[in-house]
């Protein structure tokens, strides 16, 4: 049995007949099980059902080996597309290579056996080897890069350039023709020169230097086969006004850009060119703060169609876009009628009468349940629906924040509500190629073995292949969107066609309101939603 169908311990048919006892564990593949089964009344063997069910749920995947994906499955194919091909999962050098455990308050915690403690080219090629081993064994075809992190900066820029190339050489050879990078960059941000940006810096020779900077990155990613190209402005913003012309930081940052897409041209790079959204953090305000920001931004300056954006799940945190999700039950009831519903949308069961009378009679036999969904903190599927209906969705990083803490602690996503979200947005979208879902986290400073690498990736790969599954569920069981069509029905009109479509004037609306009176507003069933999305999990 698939270790994502492991939660799924019986498979049954409306009709009641069990589909393939070999899909069951070995203890329960016995003549017994299928006697008893035609012996037990209808509402007694849904009891007994649920039972084994919630049991499997408890258990959840059977594999116990932290080295073995137990939901996510490279070559099935779910709502049209092989599991791989909605993920594209990607490996951030940065991070997985060069994270070093340190935060604002500690030094370094982390020494991998590859390192010898120098920055050295000979250094890098080492890197860049055990880089591919690692990428090669959890199974991904692509890599993100920044220029800096995989070759050490030289004393000039002919200097850095020739650095890069020497390891670029090596990536290209190790990568073969099955492995690329999702997308490469250039860390226009550490170096002392860029303390007040790159691209919005005060001073012109900063701005001519990150413009090669960004010209020699796009070359090397168009060389290694690279479908994508990010910029990320971490230091494109400001302190305070007091000493900042924002607007005319704003013009340079655009005449920056059309000069990066004018140069991507020359050179044949049919890649898309990718904005990542960040509030703050390391200046006060950054100028793309968030989606909305952003998508602005590219239209007032005519760049819209050269450009999509880059959700980071973290960042969303910090620009304020959280949204609290409740999925702890208040009573035995609702728990209880939201585990049922679950077998019932297996079963395609779908009638309130008989959900009412197995609730009932579960509950007049003392049946308790002691299931506990905590509150989730969903901060990515704002930004990921501002991006899409925008028609800029193009990539996400995949990782995730927390809220009590005041940077970008760049977690691997583990939350498996969220992970739901965010594939709602994915699917929406019809997938993210040439984008995909690159793994901008770190381990946790106190994480420091080589296996760490490995769970971590792993354990973010599972999480949102269970939120593609939950998706899977939510479309086939077609509840939730049946409860938002329902919610704005009224304007499949004739008249809300006419206001859909800007042919209603205030004079139409003024007579309809006169003649209709006082409207009534219907329920928006949220904890309904939240319900049916329960179910999902």
């Amino acid at each position: 049995m698939p270790a994502a169908d492991a939660a799924q311990i019986i498979i049954f048919h409306t009709t009641w007949k069990i589909l393939d006892p070999k899909l069951l564990p070995p203890p329960m593949q016995s003549n017994w099980l299928f006697g008893e089964v035609k012996k037990m009344k209808a509402v007694k063997f849904l009891l007994w059902v649920l039972c084994l069910h919630i049991v499997s749920l408890a258990v959840g995947p059977s594999s116990k080996n932290p080295l073995v994906f137990k939901w996510y499955n490279a070559q099935e194919e779910i709502l049209g597309k092989k599991m791989k091909d909605w993920m594209r999962f990607s490996v951030a050098f940065w991070h997985t290579f060069r994270g070093t455990g340190g935060d604002p308050f500690g030094a370094s915690t982390k020494m991998w056996p590859w390192e010898d403690g120098t920055n050295s080219v000979a250094m890098a090629k080492r890197r860049m080897r055990a880089n591919f081993e690692f990428i090669d064994k959890l199974g991904v075809d692509f890599w993100c890069f920044h220029d800096r992190d995989i070759a050490p900066d030289g004393k000039t820029l002919e200097e850095s350039n020739a650095n890069l190339d020497e390891v670029v050489a090596l990536a290209k050879e190790l990568q073969g023709r099955k492995i690329r990078p999702l997308w490469g960059t250039a860390q226009l941000f550490m170096h002392p020169r860029y303390m007040h940006g790159a691209a919005t810096s005060s001073e012109l020779g900063v701005y001519a230097y990150g413009a090669a900077q960004v010209k020699k990155a796009i070359e090397v990613t168009h060389y290694l086969g690279g479908e994508n190209y990010v910029f990320w402005g971490g230091r494109e913003g400001y302190q305070t006004l007091l000493n900042t012309d924002m607007e005319r930081e704003l013009n340079h940052m655009a005449r920056f850009l059309e000069a990066a897409v004018a140069y991507k041209k020359k050179i044949g790079f049919n890649g898309t060119l990718l904005i990542e959204p960040k509030p703050q953090e390391p200046t006060k305000h950054q100028y793309d703060w968030d989606a909305a920001t952003s998508a602005n931004f590219l239209r007032k300056y005519g760049l819209a169609g050269e450009f999509k954006l880059n959700i980071e799940c973290n960042h969303a945190t910090l620009s304020g876009h959280s949204q609290t999700l409740d999925l702890q039950g208040n009573s035995t009831k609702l728990l209880l009628e939201g585990a049922i519903m679950a077998i019932f949308n297996s079963f395609s069961f779908r009638t309130s009468k008989t959900l009412l009378v197995i609730t009932t009679v579960m509950a007049s036999e003392g049946i308790q349940f002691f299931t506990f969904f905590p509150s989730m903190i969903c901060s990515c599927h704002h930004e990921l629906e501002t991006a899409r209906i925008n028609g800029l969705l193009g990539n996400i990083d995949a990782n995730t924040g927390d809220p009590q803490i005041g940077w970008d602690t760049d977690q691997f996503l583990t939350d498996i509500g969220e992970a739901t979200m965010v594939m709602l947005s994915v699917v929406r979208n019809g997938g993210l190629a040439p984008g995909g879902f690159n793994f901008d986290a770190k381990l946790r400073r106190e994480s420091t073995d080589v296996e760490d690498l490995f769970i971590a990736h792993i354990s973010g790969m599972d999480t949102l292949a269970r939120g593609l599954r939950n998706v899977a569920k939510l479309i086939e069981d077609g509840s939730l969107d049946e409860l938002v069509l329902k919610r704005y029905q009224s304007f499949d009109s004739e008249l809300g066609a006419l206001v859909e479509a800007g042919k209603a004037d205030f004079e139409l609306l003024e007579k309809k309101a006169m003649e209709w009176g006082e409207p009534k507003v219907p329920s928006a069933k949220q904890e309904l939603a939240e319900m049916i999305f329960q179910s999902a999990l």
